[in-house]
């Protein structure tokens, strides 16, 4: 049984969406053989823990071990980590905050510190292979100090860019490429979700032959279990973050506001802590009585608003024309919406990879965050019961998408051959050429 040491600073209990793909990760790949030890926060690090006994239970039940580990320097993530963010502690913490965004420093460092202490009993027996996720890329160095330690290879998992972050403003100082150079050269593998970023990685870096695309997904069985909320009318759901001005709500008010004096018996419902850019849009287009803002809520709760939706909406970015990072944003929210068959709207670039994701799943329909038209149209025709049809969704299930993964990790552990893993990995795990 292959052992994986998995780096993992998003994981149940905690709400963030990366800790989806962090317990999919874990307990898909102990379904395939592997002995899983994650390296992870303890629960009571976080500020709002999404059921610590549910995930705890969940956790003996697939048989994951897990490394609890401490947490310095809570003020740099405040909204995720508990700490003291009022008074004197909101002005400290906010001092940090903005000294680390000047000088790039990774909100995670804290953790890493934590990190590789909680690890100091782990042998080199103990691991055939390090797997380390981000964001915090922070996770990374650790990977690569245990890797030195353990006389053991490392894989890199990219939920997001590193120093080529789409949603990061401003100018990346060359110290932060310098290091992703450095780690990449000596991974035995990275994996990244999206086409598009993978060659924005290999365009930067060389490194193709190391990257792997392993896109995000759905777990059936968990949304076997989702029951649908009982809305009393046709209900248009957004669950998620916005990061202005490239991921925001106005083109879906603007088509909205087009629906006001022709459809009747509707509403907008957010679920999210962004309420008040929802709301400021909403009032901006008239719309104050047709938005629900829930906030906040648990992962089962705004689930189950999703399969109740007459529609869904995901958006990535609304810009038109997109760079290959803005192309390569793939909220993991899609994939809710696939697994639940639930009719999608989706606002993002032409030649994007969710696009692409769209084709192959069916039930969405793409617009640019420009047409305006083409998106109230298409709601007026959801709202008639008129929605594309669903296709290959098992493609964007957990257990299809571990497979691959699999390979990629016991191909790095050297329980596999390159050949052997080659033949075996289904097609575009590649990143494409652009």
């Amino acid at each position: 049984m292959p052992k994986l040491l998995l780096l993992a600073h998003p994981f149940p209990p905690c709400r963030a969406v990366g800790a989806v793909r962090t317990w999919n990760i874990a307990r898909y790949l102990a379904r395939s053989g592997w002995d899983v030890t994650v390296v992870t926060p303890d629960p009571s690090v976080w500020r709002r823990p999404d059921d610590p006994q549910g995930s705890e239970s969940r956790m003996q039940e697939a048989r994951i071990h897990r490394i609890l580990t401490g947490h310095s320097w809570r003020c740099l993530d405040p909204d995720a980590l508990s700490c003291r963010n009022d008074g004197l502690g909101w002005l400290i913490g906010g001092t940090c905050r903005r000294i680390a965004r000047v000088l790039n420093v990774d909100s995670g460092i804290g953790w890493a510190r934590a990190a590789e202490r909680a690890c100091s009993a782990v042998k080199p027996n103990d691991v055939d292979v390090v797997l380390a996720t981000g964001s915090p890329f922070a996770s990374f160095m650790v990977a690569k100090r245990l890797s030195d330690r353990l006389g053991c290879p490392y894989v890199l998992d990219y939920r997001d860019p590193y120093s080529t972050n789409p949603h990061v403003h401003g100018r990346v100082r060359g110290s932060v490429i310098r290091k992703e150079a450095r780690l990449l050269a000596g991974c035995a593998a990275a994996t990244i979700v999206s086409s598009s970023w993978a060659s924005g990685i290999d365009r930067s870096f060389g490194v193709a032959s190391k990257l792997h695309v392993i896109t995000n997904g759905y777990d059936p069985d968990e949304l076997a279990h989702v029951q649908p909320h009982r809305f009393d009318h046709f209900a248009i759901v957004y669950s998620g973050n916005f990061y202005p001005p490239k991921r925001v709500i106005s083109p879906l008010m603007a088509a909205l506001n087009q629906l006001q004096n022709s459809q009747s018996g509707w509403a907008f419902h957010h679920y999210g802590l962004q309420g008040d850019h929802v709301l400021q849009e909403a009032r901006r287009f008239g719309l104050q009585n047709r938005v629900v803002i829930h906030g906040a809520v648990p992962r089962n709760e705004a689930l189950s608003a999703v399969r109740g939706a007459g529609l869904a909406v995901v958006i990535t970015s609304v810009n038109e024309p997109a760079s290959l990072e803005d192309k390569g944003i793939v909220p993991a929210k899609i994939f809710e919406a696939i697994g639940l068959a639930t009719p999608t709207l989706l606002i993002a670039p032409a030649d994007s990879d969710v696009a692409a994701i769209a084709h192959t799943a069916g039930l969405m329909r793409r617009f640019s965050g420009k047409d305006v038209s083409g998106i109230s149209a298409f709601i007026a025709e959801a709202m008639g019961g008129r929605v594309p049809a669903a296709l290959d969704r098992q493609t964007y299930a957990w257990p299809h998408i571990a497979q691959r993964l699999d390979h990629v990790l016991r191909t790095a552990a050297g329980k596999v051959s390159f050949a052997q893993a080659a033949k075996a990995q289904p097609a575009q795990t590649r990143p494409e050429s652009r």
